[in-house]
């Protein structure tokens, strides 16, 4: 018996020690991975942004234990253990949940430095912290800076920051003296529905006074305004559209031929006087007519928003159109319009004029024109003008006219011989003659707009316009800009564009095919993209074509990984590659575009090869800080058609008004559209104005969808958004930016002549 059992515990060794072998080679047990605790907020709670008195149920994960029950602890004890208690509370939920929770409320002051902890209760030593910090909720006010006119109407919108805080308000609106508040505003009403939202009207009451500051404060901010909100600072004028303006639009007639207008005129609140100008190119030809006056008239069937949107009428030739514009106006006073007289159809832009003294010594400016040929087809021009203060030495560009650039200039780059330019006869722009490559003397009128020559954001900018005969050279107009100049030891190689930019691109498709059944329809995209200094382009983008849709993400397309080159000169000519469909099966390659920088991922964009005749510009997007976010873009923007790649295009102009109402607070009912958009929009020709209607979306990279359900289709009902930029922050703790500008493209299959939007508070 004794011997048996001495056989049967060999036996049992035995296959302990083969089981050893098996498991861990050459008898070593494999360690075992380690037991860990880590809490998690909700994702729409920020550990780092909790504001006073929020709630918070914070999760405790266990990993590799089956033992789950955790001891939490609130710290560090020197502060928490003081009374009253500036830590917050921190209940855990009974009886414990798998995996254990606990409810943290925030104190009613910020403190940071915080550290919830959960500690396994079967093995002390493990445990896991959760850094907290409770911040003010800052208030942010949109549009900033602008004028309102008297009699009018102006919507503001406010914004709390955490994003998760109560979108609730106590709005406040002072009349001002140069900056001195004098009293309260005459007519200053707060939405009923919206919290975040308000109403200014500037009556004779507020007639006194110079301007007005607006506020909001959230009930849980006691600071108030005197630390953690901005406050709008409006203007009081008699008119918004007060100056001299230079002007650019380009469209189609009532035939549906290629028109263009660039110019210049004088207002004095409201009143257009003599003396403008306009450069004009029609089928016939180039013409330059005189403006011997006009009026700019505020909307009268807008109640809510009559000082951003209306009417301007320019008093030209008899015969000459366009004449009549349905106008919107930015916070900056930008008017941007679209043809409303009932002879064409188009869009284009007015901004308040530069000072000529600007315009002097060497300078070099790239430029970006667009526009038809003798037989109807689409060209594009891109390049650089290097100016000495009297005359262009040393420029070249590049053509594509309908797919090819040789009876123009030749393969580009083409260099600028014989380049002058000279004051017009009403002093109120130049006169510039290009001979590029092996083409014909190109004769160009162009227009003091807007910008400095030390703001490398708002860079001196003119508008430009061909005068020569169509059947010498063809129609084009666009715009030149003045190009930084790159640091002390630095040129315009490939180290010197990195960063990031939107890119905005229109072109025309001429042959039919399964989306386009009536051509000349549009092709448009808008592009995200990155620069690394070293030659790599990689981004994302949207593109319709013709009602043919790439959207990102779709099931074929994957993020772009492209390249950019430097021209070897290093003034500022780039290749770069853009488009196609990088994830379709076969992969469609990209197109090669010339790009002509005006600064670090700026400038002027043109596709070398296809028929499209793809022209645009490159952007660069703004400062994002740890991202953008759908709470960053509420204001009043004004929106309208940047260019128009087809007759086929109906132009809008609108006044959009972006709201975030915020979501619901632990165990109440959801906010169906916690991020809304409304407003009104301005088809041609159709009045009244057609309401807005919907909601929006922003993703951290800055891209982001606006999805309308008024007005109903024909018009598009869905667009993507690309963001160019934010504001600056109202405070180093709790920053509040707001989204100011981006890009708009309708992607509804149903539109083969879709353009893009510019929208901008």
């Amino acid at each position: 018996m004794m011997i048996k059992n001495l056989l049967f515990a060999a036996a049992l060794l035995s296959l302990a020690l083969a089981g050893g072998c098996a498991t861990g080679g050459n008898g070593v047990v494999p360690p075992q991975p380690a037991v860990t605790v880590t809490i998690t907020s909700p994702a729409d709670a920020n550990p780092n942004a909790i504001y006073p008195t929020q709630s918070v149920m914070l999760t405790a994960n266990a990993t590799n234990t089956t033992t789950t029950a955790v001891t939490w602890g609130l710290g560090p004890a020197v502060t928490c253990t003081r009374m009253p208690n500036p830590c917050g509370t921190l209940t855990p939920v009974t009886p414990a949940p798998t995996p254990a929770t606990a409810n943290y409320v925030a104190p009613a002051t910020p403190i940071s430095g915080v550290v919830v902890t959960a500690t396994l209760a079967a093995d002390t030593s493990v445990s896991g912290p959760l850094a907290m910090t409770v911040v003010d909720v800052t208030t942010d006010v949109a549009p900033m800076t602008l004028s309102v006119g008297s009699g009018l109407t102006q919507q503001f919108t406010a914004v709390a920051v955490p994003d998760d805080a109560p979108q609730t308000f106590t709005w406040t609106c002072n009349t001002t003296v140069k900056g001195t508040v004098t009293g309260s505003c005459a007519n200053f009403v707060q939405d009923s529905n919206v919290s975040g939202l308000a109403y200014y009207t500037y009556t004779a009451a507020d007639s006194g006074s110079t301007g007005v500051q607006i506020s909001a404060v959230s009930p849980l901010d006691t600071a108030g305004c005197s630390k953690n909100c901005t406050i709008a600072n409006a203007t009081l004028v008699t008119s918004r559209v007060n100056g001299t303006y230079a002007f650019r639009f380009s469209g189609y007639d009532a035939n549906k031929k290629a028109t263009a207008m660039v110019g210049t005129f004088t207002a004095l609140n409201g009143t257009i006087s003599s003396g403008g100008v306009e450069d004009e190119l029609t089928p016939s030809g180039w013409a330059q007519n005189s403006i011997t006056g006009g009026l700019y008239t505020p909307t009268s069937s807008d109640p809510n928003n009559s000082n951003n949107a209306g009417t301007l009428t320019l008093t030209l030739p008899a015969g000459v159109y366009p004449s009549q514009f349905q106008v919107v106006l930015d916070g900056a006073g930008d008017i941007e319009m679209i043809e409303a007289d009932g002879h064409g159809t188009g869009s284009g832009i007015a901004q308040k004029s530069a000072s000529s003294s600007l315009f002097t010594g060497s300078q070099v400016f790239a430029f970006g024109f667009t526009g038809v040929d003798s037989g109807g087809d689409r060209v594009g021009y891109v390049g650089l003008l290097p100016t000495n203060g009297s005359a262009i030495v040393g420029g070249q560009m590049d053509v594509n006219d309908n797919g090819g650039a040789t009876n123009i200039c030749g393969a580009g780059p083409c260099s600028i011989t014989n380049a002058t330019y000279t004051p017009l006869v009403c002093n109120c722009g130049w006169h510039m003659t290009l001979t590029p490559g092996l083409g014909a003397p190109m004769d160009f009128d162009f227009f003091i707009s807007s910008g400095t020559t030390t703001n490398k954001a708002n860079p001196l900018t003119f508008f430009a316009i061909s005068t020569d005969p169509i059947s010498t050279n063809p129609a084009v107009s666009g715009t030149m800009v003045l190009q930084t100049t790159p640091p002390s030891g630095q040129t315009y190689n490939n180290a010197f564009f990195k960063g990031t930019s939107v890119s905005a691109l229109t072109g025309t498709v001429t042959a039919a095919n399964a989306t386009c059944a009536a051509p000349p329809c549009a092709n448009v995209s808008l592009t995200l993209g990155t620069t690394d200094g070293n030659g790599n382009f990689s981004g994302q983008f949207d593109q319709n074509n013709a009602g043919a849709i790439l959207s990102y993400p779709s099931s074929t397309q994957s993020p772009f990984a492209y390249t950019y080159a430097a021209d070897p000169s290093n003034n500022g000519r780039y290749m770069v590659q853009m488009l196609g469909n990088p994830g379709a099966n076969p992969v469609v390659k990209p197109l090669p575009f010339v790009l002509y920088a005006s600064g670090a991922n700026r400038g002027f964009l043109l596709d070398q090869s296809s028929s499209s005749v793809m022209t645009g510009t490159m952007n660069p997007q703004g400062p994002a800080g740890e991202g953008f976010s759908g709470s960053e873009l509420p204001g009043i923007l004004g929106a309208a058609t940047t260019a128009s790649g087809s007759s086929a295009v109906t132009p809008i102009a609108a006044n959009l008004i972006v709201t975030y109402p915020g979501f619901a607070a632990p165990g109440a009912p959801p906010i169906p559209n916690p991020y809304v958009v409304a407003g009104t929009q301005y088809p041609p020709y159709t009045p009244p104005l057609q309401a807005v209607a919907g909601t929006y979306t922003v993703s951290l990279s800055g891209t982001g969808t606006i999805a309308l359900t008024a007005p109903p289709l024909p018009v598009a009902a869905n667009y993507v958004i690309y963001v160019l930029g934010t504001s600056g922050c109202s405070s180093a703790q709790s920053p509040v930016c707001a989204i100011q500008s981006f890009f708009m493209m309708d992607e509804d299959t149903t539109n083969p002549d879709a353009s893009i939007i510019f929208a901008q508070q």
